[in-house]
């Protein structure tokens, strides 16, 4: 074979292993959206000091998962260290203990809760409401990838896996999924502040429920500084209008009642 010949099939061969891989990235697409507004199964997960807890003791409150491997030296460190950034953003915005976040390692029995301890410190994670778990049943395990759409295979680096953050709401249910490596900040926090401060408790009072209302429209995004603020000249806005309107509606009822006078007279 020739220098030409050779370079034609390398060429086709790359073109074949890029087609392959599209192909795995849209299933990988299609199965996590598929995920959306399902129901995540209940199961063990055990902490990095070996305790065990329900994955439904974590629900109440909006939910947080990322799936790692504690091998994986570039996707799952590079994807871990961004999200670590953009909780403390959340967690500024919405309140330390407003959202629960899991970071779960798929590879079974590597994985384990010591391993997931080691991970956590590498990677400088110190939120007192984010948990590192390992699992003891690989088959709960793998139900719960599937109740995510989290999918994996191995490969010649590990494993090939996709690389997403899954938002569940209080009653655990997939609301959102986020992807990449490093994805904007917004992703994470805009659905974060819907289930947040959108969906009130039945345990909220009026004033609660009214203060949460304020807050979802009045915290906002500064792209610059990539981070929310509380812009008070809309709460401004909202508490000048809601006085304007009263008034007016006032004014009308006094002019109803003048009139109403008048003509009985």
């Amino acid at each position: 074979m020739n220098a030409w010949a050779r370079a034609i099939a390398a060429a086709l061969a790359l073109l074949l292993a890029a087609t392959a891989e599209a192909d795995i990235n849209r299933e990988a697409i299609e199965v996590s959206q598929a995920a959306l507004g399902r129901e995540v199964r209940d199961i063990e997960l055990i902490d990095t000091n070996g305790e065990a807890h329900r994955l439904a003791d974590f629900y109440g409150a909006p939910l947080v998962i990322s799936v790692i491997y504690t091998a994986c030296v570039h996707s799952c460190s590079v994807s871990t260290q961004h999200i670590n950034r953009v909780v403390q953003i959340a967690r500024n915005a919405l309140g330390d203990a407003s959202f629960n976040f899991l970071t779960i390692g798929f590879d079974y029995p590597v994985d384990t809760p010591d391993a997931m301890k080691h991970y956590a410190r590498r990677h400088g994670v110190r939120d007192p409401n984010w948990h590192f778990m390992a699992s003891r049943n690989p088959d709960e395990l793998e139900q719960l990838m599937e109740d995510v759409g989290f999918i994996y295979q191995e490969s010649s680096r590990g494993y090939d896996h996709t690389v997403q953050v899954t938002i569940i709401d209080q009653e655990g249910r997939v609301y959102r999924q986020v992807y990449g490596e490093i994805f904007d900040t917004p992703l994470l926090v805009e659905p974060m502040k819907d289930l947040v401060l959108g969906r009130p408790s039945p345990d909220d009072g009026l004033l609660t429920r009214v203060a949460n209302r304020v807050r979802l429209f009045c915290t906002v995004y500064d792209a610059r500084g990539d981070r929310y603020y509380f812009d008070y000249s809309l709460f401004m806005g909202i508490f000048i209008g809601t006085v304007i309107l009263a008034l007016a509606l006032g004014w009308l009822g006094v002019e109803i009642v003048h009139y109403r006078r008048r003509r009985t007279v």
